[in-house]
């Protein structure tokens, strides 16, 4: 499929997956018109690179957690990985947390809202 294809099928923009090229975290080959062409697997493949980014992963960190698609890891590396993950349970624990202040939030706000009071963001 070439780049604009896999634009709309992912939501992801031409210039993001240029990009993504760039960062060696996708690979495309060249029509012989020199337009990126691209597997179907790539959809997937930029789903992932979305969601890594989305939980705070530098571009050469997921550069190295993708190569290691193939299996092979190192001892150092699965540390790394366990960490990384540990990391992202404690960014997933402070967003409960948050939501659950602003329930709290919501609910004060409701209750006064049906008392004939009124909030006003500031």
């Amino acid at each position: 499929m070439r780049i604009g294809e896999l634009a709309t099928k992912t939501g992801v923009s031409v210039r993001a997956l240029r990009y993504y090229e760039e960062q060696q975290l996708l690979a495309s080959e060249r029509s012989p018109s020199g337009q990126r062409l691209y597997q179907d697997s790539a959809v997937d493949r930029v789903q992932l690179i979305r969601q890594l980014y989305a939980a705070g992963l530098p571009s050469k960190s997921i550069r190295t957690l993708l190569a290691c698609e193939s299996g092979v890891a190192t001892p150092e590396l699965l540390t790394w990985f366990s960490g990384e993950r540990d990391r992202i349970d404690r960014q997933i624990g402070g967003l409960v947390r948050s939501r659950e202040r602003l329930d709290g939030l919501i609910a004060t706000a409701t209750a006064a809202v049906r008392a004939g009071g009124a909030c006003h963001p500031s």
